[in-house]
């Protein structure tokens, strides 16, 4: 998100794009922060505690009041729900840190560095009733030649997903895409 904020400020997003709100389902994140030290506003949507529909209800309602054109998921650790993904069609965006055709859900370069992939892939696509399942907006690879540790795949393909997500969502946003 912080990248992403970075690139709307000074990068390939300015002029492109602004963000309207920032939102979490946890008041604790680091990102509001992050976010607010921006001048962007903020909200949490609590998930803990509450139904599944509850939930979605109150992110629905909050997602409303802004009526953004897009939903960007950078960091957003929970996974949404069918119901909720159905009200906004095409227009959720996430990141992978993996080739979603090979691995989805969490613990992506995990799963890199104990097959020992050479080369490894960072996915923007759109949100679908599934887990890292939606249609590929891009890929980019990342080489992972000679790194020897988790922290050296981690780092690799922090570099790329800084960049290239942006790059993805110019790209939807301007209608390239």
């Amino acid at each position: 998100m912080e990248a992403i904020l970075n690139n709307i400020e000074s990068g390939v997003l300015k002029g492109v794009c602004n963000v309207l709100c920032v939102v979490s389902n946890r008041a604790d994140a680091a990102g509001l922060d992050t976010a607010r030290s921006y001048g962007v506003k903020t909200a949490v949507v609590i998930s803990r505690g509450i139904s599944p529909e509850k939930y979605n209800n109150n992110l629905s309602e909050l997602i409303d009041e802004y009526n953004p054109d897009y939903i960007v998921l950078a960091g957003y650790m929970k996974i949404l729900d069918p119901d909720f993904v159905k009200r906004y069609p095409k227009r959720i965006i996430n990141i992978h840190p993996a080739d979603t055709s090979a691995h989805q859900g969490l613990h992506a370069y995990e799963w890199a560095f104990e097959n020992r992939l050479k080369e490894s892939f960072i996915t923007v696509h759109y949100v679908d009733e599934g887990v890292d399942t939606g249609e590929v907006i891009g890929k980019a690879s990342v080489d992972m030649g000679g790194a020897d540790s988790l922290e050296e795949y981690e780092k690799r393909g922090l570099a790329v997903e800084h960049s290239f997500y942006s790059e993805m969502l110019k790209k939807v946003f301007t209608g390239i895409i």
